[in-house]
């Protein structure tokens, strides 16, 4: 089976079951990118994050947002690379409206406000099912050669 050019990004993305917050993508472009993952109540750290009433902590949203908004488009961006790519995450400022309880799904949207000498920033947004507002704000990242070293 042939996957389109999109569930190839999603496939291809440098992270482990347990790591990828990515399901699928809904639309991409030079521009912009908005992809889909439901937080399942089977997630490991739902055990752990308040015990009584667990809810979806807040360094996991932004990694769903850095994914797709960094990562998926990241890749997107540099189509015509060869090589196999890395992606730092390096700052980000978001600011939360509503809590993600386990099973719930998220949409985020990304939109690049620059990306050059492989540093991409993109504005984000992340919204419920239903359209609720979650989180809003911006990611950065540099995308690397996988052979690259960080120093």
């Amino acid at each position: 089976m042939l996957l389109d050019p999109f569930e190839k990004i999603v496939a291809n993305l440098p992270y482990g079951d347990g790591f990828k917050f990515v399901d699928h993508i809904l639309e991409m472009d030079d521009n912009h990118v908005i992809g889909v993952y439901r937080f399942r109540e089977s997630e490991y750290f739902y055990k752990h994050h308040f015990l009584q009433n667990p809810v979806t902590p807040g360094v996991m949203l932004i990694e769903c947002m850095a994914q797709i908004g960094l990562a998926c488009l990241g890749t997107y961006l540099n189509k015509n690379n060869t090589q196999s790519l890395d992606f730092i995450f390096n700052e980000s400022h978001v600011v939360f409206n509503s809590i993600v309880k386990p099973g719930t799904a998220v949409i985020v949207s990304a939109r690049k406000e620059y990306f050059r000498f492989g540093k991409l920033k993109c504005l984000v947004k992340m919204m419920d099912e239903n359209e609720k507002k979650i989180a809003e704000g911006w990611v950065s990242g540099m995308i690397i050669k996988s052979d690259e070293t960080v120093k």
